[in-house]
């Protein structure tokens, strides 16, 4: 694969990305639009007609989109009544090939360390909030410590699916991941000097996908040596006009972010119904990941295997020691089993993972059936009065408290600060009114479902999501300390808040009802187990197929 630089006049820099074809864009090289020829050296429209797609990035594999029907379960013994089927539509997208493991977890923990030393104590809850808690493993009945001192950080642990991170340190963990790869993407091609993402980052000095984008020149602390000190960028005389001086959007350099999937995206990619298509419908259906209705190897070869680790009857999780057994008592290193038809590992057995949504005993595909998700809080970024985006210090660092009273940092030094969007983009808008959407037709005053016997402290009304609100803060008799209190409120009538998240998948702990892919469960997002973990995902731009389609009748060449 080859990429091509196209420089002129004015600096402007174009760069050829991951040549996958040998065919040009089919705008060809001057604009239908004003006949003026594109990448001209007298000047012009400055575009990167070698773009082709895009890139696969690491440990990603693509899952071409379609419909399915959402929510087809074979049995309900749990009485959820929370899947109703629906008729969904899924963008195409990427999904990691495994679960993240506790080696790439702990490399998020290392450049951590590293950048905001926790022996500082500005930093200090930088770190230890983005550790997993190991003490998920306890049982008061069960002898286990052998799993919460070892299993995040012994080498025998380190390809085992990492678990103890909630949905918040998962989402964290994403976001350090974007901008990871992007970072080197940018090293790579000559861009930012190299040897700056080891040798120019500090806790002042940081480099962050958004930032680069909108703010450049404050990339690394606005260290601009490292911002435009490659190969490429050394080739051309540096004047003050900034324009073309920095990789743009429009290149088509830069990955989308890493993120967790939405519910409806994990649950197609699990099915992997790709195989099952004829034409315009799937023959038949399946139960789980793989083909057929049983949780046992039905070829030759492997006749009998179990095709995944689950807890199999009471006091059995892995079966009788030998050539039955599952393999695992717990979790298993990711890829011990056969992957699906998407090449996706794990998505039945091993551990339950986060899904991004917020999650509501329904899925309201009456208003909305194309990338469904439930979850959407629309922010823009803060602005400093001269204009320019505000970019977090070390002395602004966004912290949240969480529930438990952990302190989890959400907005890093480096990253733009984000504040909800307000009239200036809602103003005369029909598809959305307001910043926050979580409970968007589902218990909201319009929508909720009145019980009688409780009053909600903070509306007249007796709303349908009466849950739990534990408070936490400041001790007043010492503020170094936290101090919680449970709601000991005994008119609650639901653990479902905005704050409870989907998390999808059978673990290593539960029973073969879970393994199928349409089983939802919900869990809250300040709050880790032993058997749940979590993949990411990648929204993918461009053509919904990677390959053009071939018509029957003809053979591919």
């Amino acid at each position: 694969m080859k990429n091509s630089l196209v420089f002129n006049s004015l600096m402007v820099l174009t760069v050829g990305v991951f040549l996958v074809s040998c065919s040009k864009n089919d705008y060809g090289d001057s604009s239908r639009a004003t006949g003026w020829k594109y990448n001209s050296k007298e000047g012009g429209f400055q575009v990167n007609t070698e773009y082709k797609e895009q890139e696969t990035g690491p440990g990603l594999v693509f899952v071409e989109g379609g419909t399915f029907t959402m929510g087809r379960v074979q049995d309900d013994v749990m009485h959820d009544w929370n899947n109703t089927p629906s008729q969904q539509h899924v963008q195409s997208f990427y999904m990691d090939e495994t679960e993240v493991t506790n080696i790439m977890y702990l490399e998020y923990l290392d450049w951590l360390k590293s950048v905001y030393p926790p022996t500082e104590p500005k930093y200090k809850n930088i770190y230890q909030g983005s550790l997993p808690d190991t003490l998920v493993w306890r049982n008061r009945l069960g002898f286990n410590e052998m799993m919460t001192n070892n299993y995040l950080r012994h080498p025998a642990y380190a390809n085992y699916p990492v678990v103890g991170v909630n949905w918040i340190q998962a989402v964290e963990f994403s976001n350090w991941r974007t901008n990871r790869v992007n970072e080197k993407i940018l090293e790579e091609q000559g861009i930012i000097r190299e040897g700056a993402p080891l040798e120019d980052v500090s806790a002042e000095s940081t480099f962050d996908t958004d930032t680069y984008l909108n703010a450049p020149n404050q990339t690394y602390g606005g260290n601009d040596e490292a911002t435009r000190g490659g190969r490429a960028s050394q080739r051309y005389e540096k004047n003050n006009d900034s324009t073309g001086l920095y990789i743009q959007r429009k290149d088509g350099l830069l990955l989308p972010q890493y993120r967790l999937p939405t519910e409806v995206e994990w649950e197609y990619a699990a099915l992997g119904l790709v195989e099952l298509r004829s034409y315009n419908i799937y023959r038949g259906r399946k139960k789980y990941p793989w083909d057929g209705m049983y949780t046992r190897s039905g070829k030759r070869r492997t006749r009998g295997d179990q095709l995944a680790n689950f807890k199999q009857s009471d006091g059995d999780y892995g079966g009788i020691a030998g050539w039955s057994d599952d393999g695992a008592d717990i979790t298993a290193p990711v890829k011990s089993y056969e992957p699906n038809d998407y090449g996706l590992y794990d998505m039945a057995g091993n551990v339950a993972e986060w899904v991004a949504d917020v999650y509501r005993p329904i899925v309201d595909d009456e208003y909305n059936d194309f990338n469904y998700y439930r979850g959407n809080i629309y922010t823009k970024n803060a602005i400093n009065p001269d204009g320019t985006v505000k970019i977090v210090t070390t002395d602004s660092i966004v912290y949240d408290t969480l529930s438990n009273g952990k302190i989890v940092a959400r907005v890093l030094p480096g990253g733009i600060l984000q504040i909800p969007i307000d009239e200036n983009e809602t103003y005369l808008r029909t598809n959305f009114t307001q910043s926050e959407n979580r409970n968007f037709r589902d218990g909201d005053k319009s929508s909720s479902r009145y019980y009688e016997g409780f009053q909600d402290e903070t509306l007249p009304n007796r709303q349908m999501y009466n849950s739990p609100r534990h408070s936490v803060g400041p001790d007043e008799d010492n503020p170094s300390k936290m101090k919680r209190q449970y709601d000991e409120s005994s008119t609650r009538t639901t653990i479902v808040s905005d704050e409870v998240r989907v998390y999808k998948g059978g673990s290593w702990k539960d029973r073969a009802y879970w393994l199928d892919p349409a089983q939802r469960r919900f869990f809250p997002q300040d709050m880790a187990t032993d058997f749940i973990g979590f993949r990411n995902a990648m929204s993918r731009v461009g053509e919904k197929a990677k390959n053009k389609k071939t018509p029957k009748h003809i053979k591919p060449k």
